[in-house]
């Protein structure tokens, strides 16, 4: 009996271009892609994607086996289209980022940083509360099937060897952007009024009562009072959140 192996070193470069665009996007996501997450996982949940992917888009992959240049071609925009999904989604997290630098401003706790385990660097601690609690709030919701699902459609909106338009991933990104500012500073815009009035009463108190320390007394107060703020509007600022995430995976998944 004669064994046909011939396809094997098409299939083996075609699984290669589907694990640049898997395991570019899982470097950059949110939740899989941090430093802190175990890089055996990160690999293993990358195979185990390109594993099920491959055969739903093998035909889609055109290799030339006597030709390196297209191939390493097709393997750069792999990893585009892949750096494009996962930048998107970091940028979408983003948002409670700005929220909570806002936040911690107007509480008075704008000094206290501790590392953001999502960016690698130092953040505030209420914008660190917040961008967990979001991380949290999507896998508890199952929102990150969204992500898997637009794995599966880039694949429609992005054919292998299709190079995305430099304009429309420079609206895309613009628009992410925009978006995650915005969002932060509406999730952060009771806080904001919440800053104003309280600095006003403190500054007529402290023309009422001049002999009075005023700053020992209003920063425990800000916080006091904005922490307990924060507890009342933290489920409504979720909810907002969620509601952008679920937009923005859905203008990535258009089909799910």
């Amino acid at each position: 009996m004669r064994i046909d192996i011939s396809f094997l070193p098409a299939m083996a470069a075609a699984f290669l271009l589907v694990f640049a665009r898997i395991g570019t996007m899982l470097m950059l996501l949110p939740g899989l892609g941090e430093q802190n997450i175990s890089a055996r996982l990160r690999l293993t949940a990358a195979l185990v994607f390109t594993a099920v992917l491959l055969p739903l888009h093998r035909s889609a992959y055109h290799i030339d086996a006597g030709a390196l240049g297209p191939d390493l071609v097709m393997l750069v925009d792999e990893m585009l289209i892949g750096a494009m999904l996962g930048v998107t989604a970091r940028l979408t997290i983003s948002a409670l980022q700005v929220a909570g630098s806002v936040v911690a401003q107007q509480l008075g706790l704008g000094f206290v940083t501790a590392v953001d385990p999502t960016q690698g660097e130092q953040g505030a601690i209420v914008g660190n509360f917040l961008t967990m609690l979001g991380l949290t709030l999507i896998f508890a919701t199952d929102m990150h099937h969204l992500l898997i699902a637009a794995l599966n459609d880039s694949y429609g909106l992005f054919a292998p060897g299709q190079l995305p338009a430099a304009g429309d991933v420079a609206a895309l990104v613009t628009r992410t952007v925009s978006g995650a500012f915005r969002i932060g500073i509406q999730l952060s815009a009771p806080f904001l009024v919440f800053g104003l009035v309280f600095n006003i009463g403190v500054g007529v108190l402290s023309r009422l009562m001049p002999q009075m320390q005023v700053f020992f007394v209003a920063l425990p107060l800000s916080i006091l009072l904005g922490l307990m703020f924060l507890i009342v509007a933290l489920g409504a600022m979720m909810g907002v959140f969620l509601d952008y995430a679920g937009g923005v995976m859905h203008t990535l998944a258009p089909h799910a």
